[in-house]
């Protein structure tokens, strides 16, 4: 990937703000070998060399025979759409503990819209409409929706009840401190503030704007690093988060996401991915985070999770693309 010098002045200039700087090791350093294969673990450290200036961590863990590889994969990266996966899993654990159910409704009203990818918002009539449990759990993993994921964060009692979820079974690593109008306020750069000041001019807006940028680099929050990722797939796939019915239920949504094309651009023929993407948006060159974790199950039955967390990227989305298509060839042709 070609890099303009001005973009790496911004991507060093954001890491001085600490936004990059808490991710940045080496390609190769802190890396999960359990039984590594030495020519795969450079193939990913090779994909983590051409991201940069932007930051890639990836965790692989074969379920066949619990190998793992990584490479940045203690680090912590913004999650974006990623954690629409955790909370519509604590969803169903309610839904397992019969605190829940799936035909249980949901009112949404005008004030509960949120910006960016989001069909119920773009389709949205009169005041409020109403909506099941399911639909909107159909909605936030299978189509991304903004506005759904906020719904179902609201009815289970907030982002704290996702993150006591995760800790509850034992997934360290993982965080969830913001639904998605949070994540929308942080980026806006308003700080206290709920709306931008009177007669903001267009220069004032965009420099508010690229503060909110920084500012969303720099937070802790809403982020996992690549092996919290990892962990978590491979407990829901062993059936140790949810029931076998809440479980086949999450993993059909997470194989009905099938927009964007991440890693499924590089599956083999025959292979199914049940998986998840996230994406923020780009600001004067940089994307903050397009991720993708999932489950990859190739055409002769073996089973392998890959996270991919990409931040501060200065490619384009074709490059971020091929570069995530390339990650799902080299797992899929790994030697076992």
């Amino acid at each position: 990937m070609q890099r303009a010098p001005m973009l790496r002045r911004i991507v060093t200039g954001l890491a001085v703000l600490g936004g990059i700087a808490a991710i940045a090791t080496e390609a190769g350093a802190d890396a999960s070998r359990s039984n590594p294969d030495s020519a795969f673990q450079l193939a990913l450290e090779d994909l983590v060399t051409r991201a940069r200036p932007g930051i890639l961590g990836i965790s692989v863990i074969d379920l066949d025979t619990g190998n793992q590889w990584g490479v940045n994969d203690k680090d912590a990266f913004p999650m974006m759409s990623v954690f629409k996966v955790p909370v519509v899993a604590a969803v169903l654990d309610m839904v397992d503990r019969n605190e829940l159910a799936l035909s249980d409704t949901v009112t949404i009203g005008r004030g509960d819209l949120r910006k960016g990818a989001s069909e119920i918002a773009k389709s949205f009539a009169g005041t409020e409409m109403t909506f099941t449990v399911d639909q909107l759990m159909a909605a936030a993993v299978s189509r991304s929706d903004n506005t759904a994921v906020d719904a179902l964060i609201k009815r289970i009692g907030g982002p704290a009840v996702v993150d006591a979820f995760l800790k509850d079974k034992g997934i360290g690593g993982m965080r969830i401190d913001l639904d998605e109008g949070g994540i929308e306020h942080v980026f806006s750069g308003l700080g206290a503030n709920a709306k931008p000041p009177p007669g903001e001019t267009g220069d004032a807006s965009d420099a508010r704007l690229w503060r909110g940028y920084q500012a969303f680099l720099a937070d802790p929050r809403n982020r996992s690093t690549p092996q919290a990722a990892a962990a978590f797939l491979q407990k829901l796939w062993n059936g140790d988060l949810l029931s076998d019915a809440s479980t086949q239920r999450l993993l059909d949504l997470m194989y009905a996401q099938t927009k964007p094309m991440r890693l499924r651009s590089g599956l083999p023929e025959g292979a199914r991915l049940a998986d998840k993407c996230g994406t923020s948006v780009s600001m004067r060159g940089v994307t903050a985070a397009f991720n993708d974790i999932g489950i990859m199950t190739l055409a002769d039955g073996r089973s392998v999770i890959i996270a991919a967390f990409l931040t501060a990227g200065t490619g384009s989305r074709e490059e971020r693309t091929t570069l995530f298509a390339d990650l799902a060839r080299q797992v899929a042709s790994r030697r076992r």
